[in-house]
């Protein structure tokens, strides 16, 4: 819905002006719509360095849904081999069709942001394809794709710009490589693929990757799963080295050239076959102890990080503070930054967690606190997240690293198990791939402070136990829990192998 141009009965032009249409943005949005205040969002947000066009909803919300669909394919692909083993068999060998998935998964994009379009609209929130920046006390310059600047007015504030992929800073990277973001943007397969960085976002775009039957290397730069229980990281580490991942260790990317091009057959739908231009990348590393050494790739997909959208909106001309190291905004437990009028949600806020599903919450509350009369603050702990790897990974809570410098580790107790799932057994799937864990703080009656799935649907399965730790979940409430038989999650009720019992029994059997 386009904004209104008549005059403003009040002294504002606005209730509420939201920069950046996140998924924390559009949430504040609708509800404090819902709630009778005149709210208008602000996003137009430039392409890619590749050119990937990015729409409504933010990288979180649409990149969420790629994440899945890209690890749906993959499993689809194990699924077909399974399959074999119920009793299916295929008459022609199954191939995958890059442009197909690439074409069905863009269409869904689109589709899904112009779903969010009309349902803006329907709430009564006013939307505008327009770059916003903050330019004095309660004013925002709104300057649309053909330069066209208008000065709007409004009460109060929400940044919910979002963030961006990183690159590295070394000769070649925004040249030749590619961001998640433009994954999707190939028109033929990756080919043999370099992803330089250990971060979920990387593990996933790798399992994805190898699940089609794609060489995949991964350089760990700098650091596994970072912020993720190490334990159960080496462990996803383990699986995706089964699986037929490459890793990397202790070298960086030093720079990144285009070799000559040659002709290949490219394989672009299930039995089509066309020559196409192809470019190799020449990719340099050096090792910890200065070694360098050149080896080529198809494609090198940068994984390193996101880093906050904050610059160019403003913030220093108004006086909201970030942090200097991150870039990030800094905002009190009502998520208002230094300037009173003024908020921000999502990956933007420096120092908290950041997931689709916590700035949907947040914005929802913010909404509330500023018109509903609510006094009810966003809960920054305990927020489940997700990796999106052939083999899931959910975890909410405490690392066991984290439980152990916060409680000491004489208080801390974890219950571990590997389990089977059933649909696994005929196809003869490996028995010690799955697991889960259960980080216990024994002088609090044993509450459970962290829960680690791996495993299928671990988020889901997850999902249940996060509202009973936000309840105080403690080891006797978990144990008491009966399971639904036959199903994964019910191994979570019957835990009662600890690590330091496993670890003297390893000790023993070294012995």
């Amino acid at each position: 819905m386009d904004p209104p141009t008549g005059p403003s009965l009040g002294p504002y032009d606005y209730d509420l002006l939201v920069i950046g249409g996140g998924s924390g943005g559009l949430a504040v949005a609708k509800e404090a719509a819902g709630l009778r205040r005149k709210v208008l969002i602000l996003d137009l947000v430039a392409p890619s360095l590749r050119g990937t066009e990015r729409e409504l909803g933010g990288s979180s919300l649409n990149m969420d849904s790629i994440r899945k669909f890209l690890q749906q394919a993959s499993l689809l692909g194990k699924a077909i081999q399974d399959s074999q083993k119920y009793g299916w068999s295929l008459k022609e060998e199954a191939s995958h069709g890059w442009s197909e998935l690439v074409e069905a998964v863009q269409e869904q994009v689109k589709t899904r942001s112009m779903e969010v379009k009309r349902e803006l609209k329907s709430c009564g929130v006013f939307y505008l394809g327009a770059r916003g920046e903050l330019v004095g006390p309660n004013t925002v310059e709104a300057t649309d794709v053909n330069g066209r600047k208008r000065r709007l007015t409004a009460e109060t504030v929400v940044i919910a710009t979002g963030d961006r992929p990183q690159y590295l800073g070394v000769p070649g990277d925004r040249e030749h490589c590619l961001t998640s973001e433009d994954l999707l943007s190939l028109l033929h397969p990756p080919g043999r693929t370099l992803v330089v960085g250990g971060s979920a976002e990387g593990l996933e775009c790798a399992g994805f990757l190898c699940g089609l039957g794609l060489p995949v290397t991964v350089m760990l730069q700098p650091d596994l799963l970072p912020g993720f229980d190490r334990k159960t990281a080496q462990k996803i580490e383990n699986h995706m080295i089964v699986s037929g991942v490459d890793f990397l260790y202790h070298c960086s990317l030093t720079k990144v050239e285009q070799t000559e091009a040659c002709r290949e057959d490219v394989v672009s739908g299930e039995s089509a076959t066309t020559p196409q231009e192809v470019s190799r990348l020449r990719v340099t590393t050096i090792s910890q102890e200065g070694q360098t050494k050149q080896e080529d790739f198809d494609t090198v997909l940068l994984t390193i990080g996101r880093k906050a959208f904050t610059s160019g909106i403003g913030l220093e001309r108004v006086g909201v503070q970030c942090s200097q190291s991150t870039g990030r905004i800094l905002v009190n437990e009502s998520d208002q930054t230094s300037v009173d009028h003024i908020y921000a949600i999502g990956s933007v806020q420096h120092g908290r967690p950041s997931t689709t599903g916590l700035s949907v919450h947040a914005g929802t509350l913010l909404a509330r606190r500023l018109y509903g009369g609510d006094g009810i603050l966003c809960d920054y702990t305990n927020v489940p997240t997700v990796v999106l790897t052939p083999l899931e990974y959910a975890a909410c809570g405490l690392s066991e690293e984290k439980a152990n410098l916060t409680f000491g580790e004489d208080s801390v107790e974890v219950y571990h198990s590997y389990y089977w799932p059933l649909e696994w057994a005929l196809p003869a799937r490996n028995k010690n791939s799955c697991y889960v864990k259960a980080i216990c703080h024994i002088p609090d009656h044993d509450r459970v402070v962290g829960v680690h799935v791996m495993g299928p649907n671990a988020g889901d399965i997850l999902q249940g136990f996060v509202a009973a730790m936000k309840c105080g979940l403690t080891k006797q409430q978990l144990d008491a829990t009966v399971g639904i038989h036959p199903g994964s999650a019910q191994v979570l009720s019957s835990l009662t192998q600890t690590q330091r019992m496993s670890e003297a029994l390893l000790m023993r059997g070294n012995c």
